[in-house]
């Protein structure tokens, strides 16, 4: 009996083909929920904030591979946009020229990096438990930010930076543009590279990967600074987009960059995951929260049906349904 999925499906794995079958199935839905749905203005708005979820998203995704967590990417983030706000006031705040940009830029990236390096040589010398390590490191963050701040915003930027977050080029909206350009980035980072091997021999065995000759506590702080690094980008878009930064914009964010990690096939385990599932599931969560907005639902109603994804994923890879299906399929073929 021929496959019914195209021949491009047929090419991916089971993860990647059926999540592409969730995305068409549920904007098909909305687009009939909702003649607003596939409108350009939609699109574009979906297009406009879907990439900051996204490099937290990524952020998320090494240290979940190689075993761990970084439960301090959105503090990271705000941290780094607060850097890049402080070196702006310290130039004129709105007339603070390119250079003053740069610099900024290049304090913010320092900070998310300091900050993800400090907790993956904690994890990988000192042996504590990610989870651990990064909420302390997520603590101090929020604390040493509302010190600073004193709990309030900062704001008034130069208006060349609405071009990073509300521009746009060739059509596309110039976050989507710097989304797609790092994504790739990482994924050949992670597919291409000795780090990326490293990083899922970690995950899977880290006793057999130091047999293999892995420099494994190396690795750790790589991932962890690596992730900072991503943070501090989402932490300048952060920036450009809101006109403002404070220390608890994006709060709500860290859940669901686990939830699009684990709904894109990432083992919570470690040793497994691809970029590209978890892209494809971070389109499917902003297919949903647009279109239940589109159709009057309330935005908490979306975090609930983005938990019940989970749930759901959750349920359908667990060993008693594979075992179910795997009895389906046996019966099948005696018959």
């Amino acid at each position: 009996m021929s496959n019914w999925r195209p021949a491009f499906l047929q090419k991916m794995d089971k993860e990647t083909s059926g999540l592409i079958v969730i995305l068409i199935v549920v904007a098909a839905a909305f687009s009939l929920a909702s003649p607003q749905f596939l409108t350009l203005a939609n699109l574009d708005s979906m297009g406009f904030q879907m990439p900051l979820l996204g490099l937290l998203t990524l952020a998320m995704l090494a240290p979940i591979i190689s075993g761990g967590f970084n439960l301090a990417v959105v503090f990271t983030a705000n941290m780094s946009g607060l850097a890049l706000a402080w070196t702006l006031i310290q130039f004129g705040g709105q007339d603070a020229g390119i250079g003053a940009f740069i610099l900024g830029c290049l304090f913010a990236i320092c900070v998310g990096v300091l900050a993800g390096a400090i907790i993956g040589f904690i994890i990988a010398y000192i042996g504590a438990h990610p989870i651990l390590v990064s909420l302390a490191m997520m603590v101090f963050l929020q604390g040493l930010g509302e010190f600073l701040t004193r709990g309030g915003d900062i704001s008034g930027f130069p208006n060349y930076m609405r071009v990073i977050g509300h521009g746009t080029l060739l059509g596309l909206p110039v976050p989507m543009i710097l989304f797609g350009v790092i994504a790739f980035i990482w994924h050949v980072l992670l597919k291409r590279t000795r780090h990326g091997f490293s990083v899922y021999m970690t995950g899977s065995n880290p006793l057999a990967a130091e047999y293999a000759g892995l420099h494994t506590k190396r690795t750790l702080v790589l991932i962890y600074a690596l992730s900072g690094f991503l943070c501090s980008i989402a932490g300048i878009l952060m920036a450009a987009r809101f006109n403002s930064v404070r220390v608890g914009h994006g709060e709500a964010l860290l859940l669901i960059t686990v939830l699009a990690c684990f709904l894109g096939g990432i083992d919570p385990f470690g040793g497994k995951g691809n970029v590209i599932p978890v892209i494809i599931s971070l389109f499917i969560l902003q297919i949903l929260s647009s279109g239940l907005n589109l159709v009057g639902a309330n935005q908490h109603l979306a975090t609930a049906v983005w938990g019940l994804f989970l749930v759901a994923v959750m349920v359908l890879r667990s060993d008693l349904v594979r075992m179910f299906i795997s009895f389906l399929r046996r019966n099948k073929a005696r018959s």
